[in-house]
Parts: structure tokens; C-alpha cells; sequence
């Protein structure tokens, strides 16, 4: 198997066009050559004092691809490709953690009848990869370079963007959790990704698992397989594999990107070299053995470009001098009518910004990876003769802040620079270079999915089928006026990849709140006894919190409205979705 999964990285690499990496070279001698590199650069010895930037900080993000120490900002020297690898081979930890009984158990299989029922009638393939904190602002046309993400571009002029989709929760695991089971946060029980709330373990003791996309499409006939990330808290060797899929190849806490272990189908595996680029190699070989044997759905769910913001060897040197996206809220100090915990807010630094510019141009870098993955994949659907029966949706669990509001980098705030995100479907009969403004939710891609096999938007579903939309139709009637966003407040953890060691004091995270995203308002209801409430229209960035200002009625219908979508459950939230508060002058 760890053979296995060798070819399937170097197999990735081929495909790419990329030359495998070197470890000719003694690990040992390479880790001292790095080390000299960095002494000769500036760095300080371990022990220098708190905050200086040290040699072992600069291996560190010389192993782990980094342009620069983000803790000082310092530039890292330039050291030859050879030397990293080998060093980082050195570095890895080649001992597979002990299986337990639950994690070694094999994968489902769908049933042969329903197999060759789902060939008969030509149900289509679905082919889903999936970002990891990719922001709106990492999109082609909304910040990057020309050109830098052309699969991505590719896509969306082949297919329908959906400018207005937003998460059911600005954090991994209840964003995922939703769009598993198309169910919001307060009915999957996961608001956090650890804890009882939160996390795999949350995601069991909720009754999720038996009620997932895969196990819809897995009993329909579908050959099923997710390969990457799954939920935080999952342990490839301690978890069993849930559910509904046929393949499996997830990862934990990989965000490392080199030399992470996967549990492959019951057997743990170490992945050498770039986690991105294996994951490609993956899917492809999925493909390549799915092709004329039935419906397929995979899933590719990248780590990048999640913290800690991880490129490939090959993209290491590429836009320097990247500038983070300057909106006016980058920087916006809080207003007199802010919510308490957003007046805490430090305000920016000359090094806060830089640090802006660093994260967002490494963000890039290690999206231009899962780019990569996309053409890799759609590629093969291609030369498989594949592309016409397939629908390619790509997308992610939530977005990220890097100074907006006065924030550090940071997540699950209301705002859209965290719950906008990219949703992109191209497929048959899906009109192409196209754009919808209807709003949509993480909670709408089961339904849709499953509505595109044939099987009708199963019953517990909390979200809309968007095939309407689809064919570039306007809403049908009684399409939703708002989608929920419901937040738990919660204390950072440092085993959470979430966690920014460093910011200390000057991190800030919002109150628990419920918020309501109408097509050009922000409504916001804190647990403290707050409230929010933004023109959109006047004021895109949201910045002037306008809600003593509104009238009694509608204070008042914004509060019946966001009441009725927080005891929802099934089609009970689409109706609730389907009052407009602002109807009421």
C-alpha cells in the first residue's frame, strides 16, 4: 500500500508536469545547510529572546514552503529545492500511528441492483472539490493576478457562478457539516470544530452520519468517494469511516502538506511530498477506473489554502510584491453603534498590513495548487469521455478576514469577507458564463445534487434544489429573501488549526449571533442583546450599523424573521427563508 500510494504522488506530479523531488542529498547535511542559510540571513539563534526571529522558525518555514516567517516578516533566504526536500524528508515522521479496529473496517459498496438501475437511467456523474478557507477575494477577477487561476476561470466561464452563496457557519466543521446533510448548524448540533458542539465527534452524537449526500447517492447506486479533508477532529487512525462511501482517502489534521497520513479504504498511508498534488492523482485515478462502470460522485476536499498557507515547490517565487485586496473595510475602525466585541478591535499597524500582503499572497499560491487539481481532474472526465454526463461543482466551507474591521486573520464573524464564498456548477444543461445574484446556502448543494439524480430534495433537508437556476432562469416563486448564518462563541484552542499563536490579546472574535443575509441587507442578532443591521446597498462593506434607525415595525419583522428560521427544521426553514422583513416599510 505505502508503494501505492508513492506512485499515486508521483503520479500526480507526471500528470502536472512536475519533476519529483531529489533526496539524493543527505538529510542531516541539507537541515545544516538550511540552518547556515538562515544564520547567514539575519535569523537568531533558539533562545535569542521572545519575538526574535530564530533559525528554528526559519527551517521551519523553509521545510514547510513558506516565502516568509510570518511571526517577524522576515524574508527567508534562498536555499535550492534539493536541499528543502531532502531536509523536510529527514524531518518527517516516518512512524505510523497504531489502527484501531474501528479505522482498519473497509468502505461500503452500493448494491449491484442499484448500480445497473443508475446506469440504465443515465444518471450523471458529480465531481466536487472542495477549498479550504478560500475567501471570495481569492477568485479570478477579484484580487489575484490575471491569470494565475485559469482552471478556476475555465470553470466559470463554462459553468454558473453564484455570486451570492454564503456558509451556514464561518468555520470548517459546521460549514461541512452542513453541506453533508443540507441540514443548518442548530439541527446538525454542530456549531464548532471540537468539544460537544463541534468537530467529528459532534457530527456523530448529532445522528449526521446515516444522513449524508453519500449515503443518499450510495443507495441510489452511486460509487462514492471523498479524498482529503473531512471534519476537524477526525483521526485516520482511530475513526472509522463513515457511512456511505465507497472510497475513502481523508486525512486529519494535514494541513502540514508534506508527509500527512491518509486512512486509504482501511489502511493508513503515509503521503509523500505535495498533500494537493496527490489529491489530484487520487481523483484522476478514480475517474480512470469509475469511467463506464456506473454513476461516481468524488469529492476532492484540498487543505489549501487553510492555514498554515503552504504553496508547492514550484509556485515558492511566484507574484512577489502581492497586495492584499484594500476594501474600505480593511482598516475601518469600530463606529459608535458597533457591536461590543467588534469594539475591541486594535486598530492596524503598518506590520499588521504587511502581514495582510504575506498571508494573501502564500493563500494564492497554495490555491494556484488546487487549480492545479481542478484542470487534473477535469482534464480526465475529458480524455474519458466524461464531461458531458458530469457536473464539476467547485467551492468552500467558509472565507477568511486579513484586516477587515480592524480584525487579524481570523473567521466566523457575520460579514461577507467570512460567509461569502465561491460557488461555481458547470455541467449539462448548466448555462454557461453565467451569473446568478439569487441567494443561495451551504445547506442547498445536497438538495441539488440529489435532485440532479433523480432522487427529489430528500426529506430533513434544510436547503433549496438550484437547479432551477441553473439553466439561467431567474428565482422561481417564493425563492428565499434571507439565509441564516448562526454562530457559537467559543475560546480559542491551540490543537485548533483555526488557532493564530501570537495575536494574544489583540485577537477578537464575536458573540454568539444568528444574522439573516437578504440580497442587499445584513441583519444581526447577538446573544448579548444586541443587534445589527446594515444597507447593503449604500453601504456594500458594512460599515454603519443603521438598526436604532428603523422603524418599530421592521425592527420587528427582523426579529420575527430570524425567530422563525432559528426553530426551523426541513422544508419549515425554506418558509421561514421565505418571509421578507423588509417588506414592512
Amino acid at each position: 500500500m505505502r508503494r501505492w500510494i508513492i506512485r499515486a504522488a508521483l503520479a500526480a506530479a507526471a500528470a502536472l508536469g512536475l519533476p519529483a523531488a531529489s533526496h539524493a542529498q543527505d538529510g542531516g547535511e541539507a537541515c545544516a545547510l538550511l540552518r547556515a542559510a538562515c544564520r547567514e540571513a539575519g535569523f537568531a539563534p533558539a533562545g535569542a529572546g521572545e519575538g526574535a526571529a530564530q533559525v528554528p522558525a526559519c527551517v521551519r518555514g523553509l521545510v514547510q514552503n513558506k516565502i516568509v516567517d510570518l511571526a517577524s516578516l522576515r524574508p527567508l533566504p534562498e536555499v535550492a529545492d534539493a536541499a528543502i526536500a531532502a531536509c523536510r524528508a529527514a524531518l518527517a515522521d516516518n512512524r505510523t500511528p497504531r489502527q484501531s479496529a474501528e479505522a482498519a473496517r473497509p468502505p461500503s459498496a452500493p448494491d449491484p441492483a442499484a448500480a445497473a438501475a443508475a446506469r440504465a437511467r443515465g444518471a450523471p456523474n458529480f465531481v466536487i472539490v472542495m477549498a479550504d478557507d478560500l475567501a471570495w477575494n481569492l477568485m479570478p477577477g477579484e484580487g489575484p493576478p490575471e491569470g494565475a487561476l485559469p482552471n478556476l476561470a475555465r470553470l466559470m466561464a463554462e459553468g454558473m457562478t453564484f455570486e451570492r452563496f454564503f456558509v451556514t457557519n464561518s468555520l470548517c466543521c459546521p460549514s461541512r457539516a452542513s453541506i453533508l446533510t443540507g441540514r443548518l448548524p442548530h439541527n446538525t448540533g454542530v456549531f464548532t470544530n471540537s468539544g460537544p458542539e463541534g468537530g467529528n465527534a459532534g457530527f456523530l452524537a448529532g445522528r449526521n452520519a446515516d444522513a449524508t449526500l453519500a449515503v443518499a447517492l450510495q443507495a441510489a447506486g452511486y460509487r462514492t468517494a471523498l479524498m482529503g479533508k473531512y471534519l476537524n477532529g477526525y483521526a485516520p487512525g482511530r475513526d472509522a469511516i463513515p457511512p456511505g462511501w465507497t472510497d475513502w482517502a481523508a486525512g486529519g489534521n494535514a494541513h502540514g502538506a508534506f508527509n500527512e497520513i491518509l486512512n486509504r479504504n482501511g489502511t493508513l498511508v503515509r503521503v509523500p511530498g505535495y498533500l494537493t498534488d496527490t489529491l489530484a492523482a487520487l481523483g484522476v485515478e478514480l475517474i480512470r477506473e469509475a469511467a463506464g462502470q456506473g454513476p461516481f460522485m468524488l469529492v476532492l476536499s484540498a487543505f489549501a489554502p487553510h492555514a498554515p498557507f503552504i504553496p508547492p515547490d514550484r509556485y515558492r517565487r511566484l507574484h512577489p510584491g502581492l497586495a492584499y485586496p484594500r476594501t474600505p473595510a480593511f482598516g475601518a475602525r469600530p463606529g459608535a453603534a458597533s457591536p461590543s466585541w467588534l469594539a475591541q478591535a486594535f486598530a492596524l499597524n503598518q506590520r499588521d498590513a504587511a502581514r495582510a500582503d504575506a498571508v494573501y499572497r502564500e493563500r494564492l499560491l497554495a490555491t494556484k495548487a488546487v487549480d492545479d487539481l481542478l484542470g487534473a481532474v477535469r482534464a480526465e472526465l475529458a480524455a474519458r469521455g466524461l464531461a458531458g454526463s458530469t457536473y464539476v461543482i467547485f467551492l468552500s466551507d467558509n472565507g477568511l478576514h486579513l484586516g477587515e474591521y480592524s480584525l487579524r486573520q481570523g473567521k466566523m464573524t457575520p460579514f461577507d469577507i467570512d460567509t461569502r464564498v465561491p460557488l461555481v456548477i458547470a455541467g449539462p444543461g448548466v448555462a454557461a458564463g453565467r451569473r446568478t445574484s439569487a441567494l443561495a446556502s451551504g445547506v442547498d448543494v445536497l438538495p441539488t445534487l440529489a435532485t440532479l439524480a433523480g432522487l427529489g430534495v430528500p426529506g430533513g433537508s434544510d436547503g433549496a434544489s438550484l437547479v432551477p437556476l441553473l439553466a439561467g432562469a431567474a428565482p422561481p416563486a417564493g425563492w428565499r429573501q434571507h439565509v441564516a448564518i448562526e454562530h457559537r462563541a467559543h475560546g480559542p484552542r491551540a490543537d485548533d488549526p483555526d488557532h493564530v499563536p501570537g495575536e494574544g490579546s489583540r485577537a477578537v472574535m464575536p458573540d454568539s449571533y444568528l444574522a439573516l443575509r437578504l440580497a442587499d441587507a445584513l441583519y444581526v442578532e447577538y446573544t448579548t442583546g444586541e443587534r445589527s443591521f446594515y444597507d447593503l446597498a449604500p453601504d456594500p462593506d458594512a460599515l454603519a450599523n443603521i438598526h436604532a434607525t428603523l422603524s418599530p415595525a421592521r425592527a420587528r419583522a427582523l426579529a420575527e424573521a430570524a425567530a422563525a428560521v432559528r426553530a426551523c427544521r426541513g422544508a419549515g426553514c425554506l418558509s421561514a427563508q421565505a418571509l421578507d422583513p423588509l417588506a414592512v416599510p
